[in-house]
This record gives C-alpha cells, structure tokens and sequence, in this order.
C-alpha cells in the first residue's frame, strides 16, 4: 500500500477553523469515546399521525460513521440504518443512501435518505430544514466516573420547519413547512459509544440510575427549552428553561420542577405536567400531552442491542432496514433509553391567554428515583404519583 502524501491532511485543513495544533482529522482528545452527531426531528403539526427522527454521528478516534432514520406511524417502527468506515474527509456526511447536507450554516439542512436502495423501499425522503429562531447554544453536560471523564458536551439547538417529500410504503407525502415543523441539534464532545468497555471497578460500584427530560416546544415564532438530568435522590446535574424567540436573547424562565404521570405497571410516561418558578412572578405551568412515542431505543443505535450500537464497528459500508410492530416489543426493552414524544403543549399566557404548541418530549426514567418512587432497574409504576 503507498502512503499518502497527505499524511492526516484533509479539505478542511485549507480552513482557518484550526482549534489545536493538529490537523482538523484529529480532534483535540484521543478518547475513544469521542463523537459528532446530527440529530433531526420532523412532524406534520396538523395531524398528528407520524413522527421521523434522522442522526448521523462520526467517530474520529474509532474510525466510524453511522446514521439512521426512524419513523413511527400508527403501530408501525420503521428504521433505515447505516454506517461505514470514517475516511479522511470530516466534511464527507453521507453514509450510504443517508446523507446531511449543510446549505446555509446555521439556518438551512438539506437531510435525504434515497430512494432506490434495496434497503429503502419502506422509507425515504428529501426533506430541507429552515431555522425560525436562531441556533442556540445550550449548558454544557460534564460528568465524571472515578475521575475518568465520562461526558464532556457542547450542544446547540434550533427549531423550524420543513420541506420537501417523504416516501412511506411507495406512497410519497408532500412536506410543506407551513404546517411541518421540528426540531435539531448538533452534539459533539465525549459520551458513551461504539463497543462497550470493561466494567472494571464500576461494576462493584453499582450502575447510576439517568433521569432526563429534553423537551423543544414550539409555539408560532416563540421556542421553549427545557432540560432537566438528576441523580437517583433527584439532585440536579443539569437543567435549562429558555424561551428562544426571533432577534432577541434567550429569556430565562426560572427553575423546571416536573410531574410525570406513568401507565400503570409500566415506566411508560403518558404525560406530564412542567412548572417554571420566575423570581418575582407567577410560576409558568405547561401540560405535555404526549401523541406519538418514537422508540429510539430499537433498531437506532441509542438501545441496548448488542448488534448495533453508535460507533460500534461494522465494516467498510453495511446498511440495513428493520420493521417492528410496536405491540409485539417488548416493554422490558424500553425501560433503558430515552423514548422522544411528539407531543402537544399547553401554557396559559401572562395575559391569562391559551396558547398550544407542538414539538419534542423526550424522557428517560432508567433505574431508582426517588421522587417516582423508583428504587432499582425492574421496578415499574404501579399506584404511585409524585
């Protein structure tokens, strides 16, 4: 094999975008848990009857790209997932038939999935996305296990509409941003990815329980954000309530406190109630009505499953398409990943006005919490309330 000439060079070298002394392929840590990702949602917010999730995440440090898009649809769980073996250039986001394409850096995505894949013949799309606030940039997440850091996060998010055409079942669907909406991120930093490591000493620790609500909610030209991540006694690690609106700054809305109401038996969340606590002014009450429940701990990548985890290795180029009922999985599995909701949000105005939005409830209740009642991993809700 003849080296190249190159060495680690790649396009973006030719940038003046340079963080470290290293070319732009190395990132400033070797961690191998090292990742940047794309993550979209799309919804019609007329009709609440489906709700599409598109990722797409590189692995510097483990030579990896992968992607995916999941669907939801009446009982249906559709999935297109990819992944591929990272090459020099960091600017290539394509992954097989699915690919992010930057239009305008920081207002306009182009996310398609091509038609025409033997894997794509249940799923595919040409979707554009339009920011109508601007990208905002969030808290950072940090955490640190035996002194080994575990999660070091920068994130940003932007809400906004959508267009183009989406495929499902040969049956295209014109997508037109008057009435579809969403939401994006981009993530990069250190988390948990790819293959899973030994255990070592934190298997004689215990696992740590993760509690975490992420919710965008759009109402017209305004986006509220919230994130809340506690410890199993329900202490605060992280927490965030924004309202983003058009040229202006983020207004912060004080301290969320939640109340999630659980299916009997289960630790399905059906709906919740958040409460922000304004100095000097009356608390802001929000009812989450949840619609659609897109299960991203099947087939994405976010789960458990053994054969397909973010940044595990699977070769050169391997791409594969998936179909579930929703009834026929089991609850069990859901009990250890975040579940993303489309959802419907209630707020009465500082005017004493009601005004209903729509947008992302995202939940994971995995392992004890005290507030829930929750004291292990196998326990579910059976009488109790907050």
């Amino acid at each position: 094999m003849t080296a190249d000439p190159r060495g680690s060079l790649s396009p973006l070298d030719d940038y003046p975008v340079h963080q470290t002394a290293e070319p732009m392929r190395r990132v400033a840590t070797s961690d191998r848990n090292f990742y940047d990702r794309y993550y979209f949602n799309c919804y019609p917010s007329d009709d609440a009857d489906m709700f599409l999730v598109v990722g797409l995440g590189q692995y510097p440090n483990l030579g990896v790209c992968d992607g995916f898009a999941v669907l939801r649809r009446g009982n249906d769980h559709i999935v297109v997932r990819a992944s591929k073996a990272l090459g020099t250039d960091r600017t290539d986001t394509a992954v097989g038939p699915l690919r992010v394409e930057v239009l305008e850096g920081l207002q306009r995505l182009r996310v398609v999935l091509e038609a025409g894949h033997p894997e794509t013949a249940d799923l595919s799309f040409d979707l554009t996305f339009e920011g109508d606030v601007p990208a905002t940039e969030e808290d950072p997440q940090k955490l640190r296990q035996l002194e080994r850091v575990v999660m070091d996060t920068s994130r940003f998010v932007q809400s906004g509409t959508w267009s183009g055409t989406l495929t499902v079942d040969g049956h295209s669907r014109k997508v037109d941003p008057a009435v579809w909406r969403g939401n994006r991120d981009r993530s990069w930093g250190v988390r948990p990815v790819g293959e899973a490591e030994p255990p070592g000493r934190k298997a004689a620790d215990g696992t740590p329980g993760f509690f975490w609500i992420y919710s965008v909610m759009q109402f017209g030209s305004d986006t509220i954000v919230v994130i809340v991540q506690e410890d199993d006694t329900g202490r605060r690690l992280l927490e965030e309530a924004i309202r983003i609106r058009p040229d202006t700054e983020p207004e912060w809305l004080g301290r969320p406190e939640h109340a999630l109401r659980f299916a009997p038996g289960t630790r399905t969340v059906t709906g919740a109630t958040l409460t922000f606590h304004r100095p000097g002014r009356d608390p802001l009450v929000v009812e989450c009505e949840l619609l659609v429940a897109n299960l991203l701990a099947i087939g994405t990548g976010y789960g458990l499953e053994p054969d397909w985890r973010h940044g595990m290795w699977q070769g050169d180029l391997v791409v594969q398409s998936l179909r579930r009922d929703t009834r026929e999985i089991d609850p069990a599995m859901l009990m250890f990943c975040p579940t993303d909701h489309l959802a419907r949000f209630h707020i009465t105005g500082d005017d004493g006005s009601a005004v209903v939005g729509t947008g992302l409830f995202e939940v994971a209740v995995i392992g004890p919490h005290r507030q829930y009642g929750f004291t292990g991993f196998a326990d579910a809700d059976e009488t109790r309330s907050p």
